[in-house]
């Protein structure tokens, strides 16, 4: 099973109120309906799902529905499931305001009606990406320009920052951000959905830093390399040249460390050279002894 089918069907075991039950259907049925020969007709592949509406649904004793199975158009083996309304139809439009253009504020005035209309945009409309598998997204596609910019404004009022993209086809609102995506699974409740989002984000989290870390660590290994290979080529010019005697004995101490040592670190042979010869010296002290090495090849060499 997807994520986003784990999500939604997390939602359908939901408490909910009354009043946020008709905001949630309201905003299922504003962005699902189709009307296929004059029938009103909702559907969807998930038949969990699509029982929960009829659940939803069965508390409207004026409103009566048939229920059946056509072959799906989306290129999908699931057959989809629909609910065909044969009566109660206008009671069902005032009630849930599907002629509306924009959805009015009595509907959802509080809180949890606001969830709940979201949790019906997310049922009908939305689909999000395994943590796991997959980069971090979360996408609604609508139909309507003015629900789009609506469902929006609903998000960013909890601060989602949600973008809203036109597509050939309607309108697409998404975020990638990983702690927003989170933020909406605990505005619609769904507290398993979040345990995991959070455990899978968490641990990617931990596994790219590691992997910084660990890209860092061998750029610094490939520097320590790289300088000490360029200070052994310039002791060879010296050696090559039998100039090695014009040094002083601190450099020619130096020069012995380091093809002794030939992997060290500029850091990590001080602190040898510091422990066996009882002489304190520190890092850019060596770095000097090795400037004079450089100097003194790079002269012979020319």
């Amino acid at each position: 099973m997807s994520f986003t089918a784990r999500v939604k069907e997390e939602i359908t075991t939901l408490a909910i109120s009354e009043t946020a039950k008709i905001a949630l259907l309201s905003g299922f049925v504003r962005n699902n309906y189709q009307v296929i020969d004059k029938n009103f007709v909702i559907s969807n592949e998930n038949p969990v799902i699509l029982n929960y509406i009829k659940d939803l649904l069965s508390s409207f004793e004026e409103v009566k529905y048939k229920v059946e199975t056509f072959d799906n158009n989306n290129f999908s083996k699931n057959k989809l499931q629909a609910l065909i309304i044969i009566r109660g139809l206008d009671f069902l439009e005032k009630t849930l305001c599907l002629k509306e253009d924009s959805v009015p504020k009595y509907l959802v005035e509080l809180d949890d009606e606001i969830k709940g209309y979201l949790r019906g945009i997310f049922l009908s409309s939305a689909s999000i990406n395994d943590p796991k598998t997959s980069r971090y997204h979360l996408e609604f596609l609508i139909n309507s320009d003015k629900e789009a910019v609506y469902v929006q404004k609903l998000l960013n009022n909890y601060d989602l920052n949600i973008k809203l993209l036109a597509r050939d086809k309607g309108f697409m609102l998404y975020i990638k951000e990983a702690d927003k995506i989170s933020d909406f699974l605990k505005i619609i409740g769904t507290t398993k959905a979040v345990l995991y989002y959070e455990e899978i984000r968490v641990y990617r989290d931990k596994k790219n830093k590691t992997n910084r870390l660990n890209n860092c660590e061998q750029a610094n290994m490939d520097r320590v390399l790289e300088t000490a290979l360029e200070q052994l080529k310039y002791i060879k010019i010296l050696e090559d040249t039998k100039a090695v005697e014009l040094l002083d004995d601190k450099t020619k101490e130096a020069l012995e460390y380091r093809k002794k040592y030939q992997e060290a670190s500029l850091k990590e042979l001080s602190e040898i050279i510091s422990l066996e010869t009882g002489k304190k010296i520190t890092k850019s002290g060596l770095n000097h002894r090795f400037r004079k090495i450089k100097e003194l090849a790079l002269k012979l060499h020319t």
